[in-house]
């Protein structure tokens, strides 16, 4: 068989693990392309090259062109890519990343379908929240909203009176962006930068956008979930301090701030491990560094038996194998 042409893609064990990688990179009006293992970034500035192994998740603004080798490269890599709006603040679509195990969103399906059991992931949700408040396991849904609500408008007031940033209610409006004050204008797209790297992440570990356990009925309730953990940690302070700071760019400087807070903070590896410890703490069997590692294992295609124990794909079976006294199935 003739070599196909081109760099060949890496094995999984040389890729970056994604809780070291960079955490995203936005871009408008530039054109993608591909250099070896590095996308290029054109524009009137000149060419960046970025090592796609590096990077987590690649965020496509207006104006932007990008090549089939780009993409390409950025599949082989694992590196997810978000088509967003102006700013990073709408979120459109998302490419495929690295995931071929379906082992965590079996897990995540089985937690978020038993009320009882989606509801112990909701309180362990919010215990990381409140870490010192042993009540939270015996709080219903409604009063753990209530606490969290008091939680945020606490956390607006506290940011508000350390910058002197004056703050009113949160307001956003989708439909007119410009039509918020600095502040809320800072927070939207800090908010906006978080999610596109919660849903990198979400995707990478081969977990449901959608499923989410505090949030329902929306095609990202888990990655809200998920970066509510750490909004007043990081958005929230890096909003208010932005603006406190009077730039030009309120958008700009703001994801700039995010970027490096999220770098610092080593948000992506707690990411990882939250969305890990959350989802997979009952079904994992795997210990030490297989268990951080299973995200990367490549997944074998098998076939569901109603025995509870998968059967072997990639076979054709016959029924001289069946059981006699199979069990009727209703149709």
């Amino acid at each position: 068989m003739a070599s196909i042409p081109g760099v060949p893609p890496p094995e999984l064990p040389d890729l970056v693990r994604v809780e070291d990688r960079m955490s995203f990179l936005y871009t408008e009006r530039s054109t993608l392309g591909r250099d070896a293992n590095a996308v290029t970034i054109s524009d009137a500035a000149g060419v960046v090259h970025v090592p796609a192994a590096s990077l987590g998740v690649l965020m496509l603004g207006p104006g932007t062109r990008v090549t089939h080798q780009a993409m390409l490269l950025l599949a082989e890599n694992g590196s997810t890519v978000i088509w967003v709006g102006e700013f990073g603040v709408r979120y459109y679509a998302h490419g495929r990343a690295l995931a071929e195990t379906s082992r965590l969103i079996e897990a995540q399906a089985r937690l978020v379908s038993d009320r009882s059991l989606r509801l112990g992931v909701a309180r362990r949700m919010y215990a990381m929240r409140f870490p010192d408040d042993d009540e939270v396991y015996a709080l219903t849904m409604q009063q753990l909203r209530g606490r969290e609500g008091a939680r945020v408008r606490a956390c607006y007031r506290e940011h508000s009176k350390r910058t002197g940033v004056p703050w009113g209610s949160r307001k956003y409006d989708p439909a007119d962006f410009d039509s918020g004050d600095p502040v809320n204008r800072a927070l939207s797209v800090a908010h906006s930068c978080l999610y596109g790297v919660v849903h990198a992440v979400t995707v990478a570990l081969g977990a449901s956008p959608a499923l989410g356990f505090i949030h329902s009925g929306h095609s990202r309730a888990f990655v809200y979930d998920i970066a509510d953990l750490y909004k007043a940690e990081v958005t929230i302070p890096v909003a208010f301090d932005v603006v406190a700071a009077a730039p030009q760019d309120v958008s700009a400087a703001t994801r700039h701030a995010v970027r490096d807070a999220l770098r610092s903070g080593k948000i992506l590896a707690r990411c990882v491990k939250d969305m890990r410890d959350l989802l997979a703490a009952e079904d994992m069997e795997l210990e030490g560094d297989g268990r951080e590692d299973y995200w990367m294992q490549t997944a074998e295609v098998r076939l569901w038996d109603e025995s509870g124990e998968d059967v072997a794909g990639g076979a054709n079976y016959d029924d001289a194998a069946a059981p006699v006294d199979e069990p009727e199935v209703p149709f």
